[in-house]
């Protein structure tokens, strides 16, 4: 880990001018927009999407008690603050710039800027069957939870402004050019990759900038001698609870349509996540011998991401073996920070990285609902799927590094020892969680 950390200080300063020289010149560069069918907007299919929003925004709060509840007691306000901060910072970004740069024409890699602050779009624009401040909302959802979940790799350690400085900055460079590549056009959709929901724009995405950016923040004091035992996991069952609520509009809400895409996206959804809770659960009483409350919830949660990008391309059945084994290897994958020597919190790298990275892959298997995988004949799909997360793993680490080390050497990325002995909670919001 030491070696890997000094070899990517040596070459951050090169990174940095690449990847900023390769945004700026990409935004700049536009290919020509290509001519739309006339659409014709659909009430039934507008309103499943607007709820679907609705249900993707609750899955913050979501995750705030879900995390919250796993810190500890003195850390409780400042982990809720990683997600409930980024519904405003991210929120304004999305429509300022973050949208435009997602889903404007622009080129293989990035949008461009037609649509800064949402220019050219009325009240009459349509996306397909749906206004476009509707699918605007809803694709605004993902761009706003997906850094949020990074925010359990440095928790109990991070600056608050240094953390709101990276959602601003990991959005910019890592999320809104992923999303243009998978979803907007850019040359993952062009090469016929495959990720309904967000496995490799959401999941993966967080996972590998996760392992990255704990990597340059380093450990929590005392870690890993010390126990840090979740203060509160009542609150963080309610959590995982309402993050499987919001997470059928995540999922069968990017059908875009109240269809049987739709239905099927939320019967993948409901079975995988079902499935790597029992997996996971199995495997405590396995290995433990005791089957947790946390491991349960993290079990939920693997399903559920590991799913996700190919809850409307997969039957039940199917959707049942990627839970079941997203159950296991993300059981495994936790266990990796204690071999590999890094401390992620909250096990982002273990259940998003792991399961968002197997769940693209899984596509690639088992598709046969709209589009084919190896199952179904098409070996190509499969080598697709790899493709895209070779590349999103290398250019979510090395992006997020170079991110992460530029915040370091500017204004630092982490607390000092007394603010962390006392807590982030006192030091940083001069409040606390519970004053009883």
């Amino acid at each position: 880990m030491c070696a890997m950390a000094f070899k990517f200080r040596k070459t951050a300063s090169l990174l940095t001018l690449m990847i900023t020289t390769t945004f700026l010149s990409l935004c700049v560069w536009t290919r020509p927009a290509l001519a739309a069918e006339p659409s014709v907007m659909n009430p039934a299919d507008t309103a499943w999407v607007l709820v679907s929003a609705a249900l993707v925004m609750v899955m913050l709060p979501g995750l705030a008690l879900f995390y919250g509840g796993m810190v500890q007691r003195k850390n409780v306000l400042s982990s809720l603050m990683h997600s409930f901060v980024a519904l405003g910072v991210l929120g304004l970004q999305w429509i300022i710039i973050g949208y435009s740069l997602s889903f404007t024409t622009g080129n293989w890699f990035i949008g461009d800027l037609s649509q800064f602050m949402l220019m050219g779009t009325t009240i009459d624009s349509l996306k397909d069957t749906i206004p476009t401040y509707a699918f605007v909302m809803f694709q605004g959802m993902f761009a706003i939870i997906t850094p949020a979940l990074i925010s359990g790799a440095i928790a109990e350690r991070m600056t608050f402004k240094s953390y709101v400085a990276f959602l601003i900055l990991w959005s910019l460079i890592v999320y809104y050019p992923l999303a243009h590549w998978v979803w907007g056009g850019g040359w993952f959709q062009s090469m016929g990759g495959l990720d309904f929901a967000g496995g490799l724009v959401v999941h993966l995405s967080a996972g590998v900038s996760a392992l990255s950016i704990a990597i340059v923040i380093g450990k929590r004091r005392g870690y890993p001698s010390e126990m840090f035992v979740p203060h509160n996991l009542t609150m963080t069952l309610l959590g995982v609870g309402l993050l499987w609520f919001g997470w059928f509009g995540f999922n069968a809400g990017s059908a875009l349509a109240a269809n049987a895409t739709a239905a099927l996206a939320f019967t993948a959804t409901m079975t995988a996540a079902a499935a790597g809770s029992c997996a996971w659960m199995a495997m405590e009483w396995l290995i433990v011998k005791r089957p947790s409350a946390l491991g349960f919830a993290s079990g939920i949660v693997a399903g559920l991401g590991a799913v996700t990008p190919a809850s409307g391309f997969v039957s039940p059945g199917w959707a049942m073996v990627i839970g079941l084994v997203s159950g296991v290897i993300c059981f495994y994958g936790v266990r990796m920070k204690f071999r590999l020597n890094y401390d992620d919190s909250l096990d982002v790298v273990g259940v998003h990285g792991v399961g968002g990275a197997w769940g693209t892959l899984a596509t690639g298997l088992f598709a046969t609902a709209g589009a084919t995988g190896l199952t179904a004949g098409n070996p190509k799909q499969l080598g697709i799927q790899a493709i895209g997360v070779i590349a999103v793993a290398l250019y979510c680490l090395t992006a997020t590094y170079v991110i992460a080390y530029f915040l370091e050497k500017t204004i630092g990325l982490r607390v000092g020892a007394d603010e962390e002995s006392s807590g982030l909670d006192k030091e940083t919001h001069g409040e606390v969680g519970y004053n009883i």
